[in-house]
């Protein structure tokens, strides 16, 4: 059964689409905002996300972008806006249809499968960094081949420095990145605690770290090895 995320702040909308994709068998969610979307997204194991563009506490291309960074799972957006500035907005962010309300709901059923169906048959490629690989696939770790358990930011920053090996990335980079995630702010406390807690699960000596390391002053950069 595929599970299916409606990220959309129209709750009479929201009711129909939940009523009908679950009589189509496919297992629902739904949110009404950004920050708690983003929050299901990174605890479920999620195949489409059908997201509008105007959220109650945020929009639908942070969203979008945010997904893009961290998953290939397929976005289509809903949205009253039939605009063309909008549509070419929405795929610049990564989203893989779009489309304007009203619809016809067998058409929206197709669209989700044909989605679905392209996506089962790309596999992102792993991501490695000495002894630390991430298979964004499968959102699993591991380290020296054992799987390693990281929370939603802490392992959405090691995507960040997996994807930029030996780029350095600045403190407001991170910060930003993963505030459009959390949906909070992250200031250099808590970043500096992220960092910690990171290095602290793929560190061999988090005293003297061999794979992120810190660039006095300007920021972190993943060894290119």
């Amino acid at each position: 059964m595929n599970s299916i995320l409606i990220i959309e702040d129209d709750d009479s909308l929201a009711r129909s689409l939940i009523q009908f994709l679950t009589a189509e068998g496919f297992n629902v969610k739904h949110s009404s905002g950004q920050k708690a979307g983003m929050q299901i997204f990174l605890s479920e194991n999620i195949d489409c996300v059908l997201l509008d563009v105007s959220l109650e506490d945020g929009n639908g291309f942070s969203v979008c972008k945010a997904i893009r960074e961290i998953s290939q799972v397929p976005v289509i957006f809903l949205t009253a806006s039939a605009d063309e500035g909008c549509t070419v907005a929405g795929f610049e962010v990564g989203c893989d249809d779009y489309i304007s309300k009203p619809f016809r709901p067998r058409e929206l059923v197709a669209r989700i499968q044909n989605v679905i169906r392209r996506h089962s048959s790309e596999t992102p490629p792993l991501l490695k960094c000495r002894n630390i690989t991430a298979d964004p696939a499968r959102g699993l770790v591991t380290k020296n081949g054992n799987e390693i358990f990281l929370s939603a930011l802490e392992y959405r920053l090691l995507l960040l420095f997996l994807s930029n090996k030996g780029k350095l990335l600045t403190r407001d980079q991170l910060a930003d990145e993963l505030w459009t995630v959390s949906g909070e702010f992250i200031g250099d406390n808590t970043l500096n605690v992220y960092i910690k807690r990171l290095r602290d699960k793929i560190e061999d000596d988090p005293q003297h770290p061999e794979i992120l390391k810190t660039v006095r002053g300007l920021g972190y950069k993943a060894v290119d090895i």
